[in-house]
């Protein structure tokens, strides 16, 4: 397994989603319209936006930790079992801590 291939996927999409959250922040920082129609819609939206925000941060988590992983030479490894994560997988998920049967097993 090719580690560093990984290592710029995960550093790839992790730029992807601070800069998605910088957005988010800044459009939940935006003046609100003064109209109370306008108003009801943007707090929809913000709602739309926080979810989105906390989606990321998430994401965020689980990149860190799979870039800890190899830096720590257990990257491919399911932490739940110690078996290999198919690279299948890893193309699909890349920070997933879990093989396919352990990642069932758990939802």
């Amino acid at each position: 397994m090719d580690a560093m291939h990984y290592k710029a996927l995960l550093e790839a999409r992790k730029t992807e989603i601070l800069t998605r959250l910088q957005k988010i922040d800044t459009d939940l920082g935006r003046t609100r319209n003064p109209d109370s129609q306008e108003q009801a819609a943007e707090a929809e939206n913000d709602e739309v936006l926080e979810e989105f925000g906390h989606v990321g941060s998430d994401e965020l988590k689980a990149i860190d930790a799979a870039l800890q992983r190899i830096t720590d030479g257990t990257f491919g490894i399911c932490v739940k079992c110690g078996g290999e994560i198919a690279a299948e997988r890893l193309e699909a998920v890349p920070y997933t801590p879990f093989c396919k049967g352990c990642a069932a097993s758990l939802g």
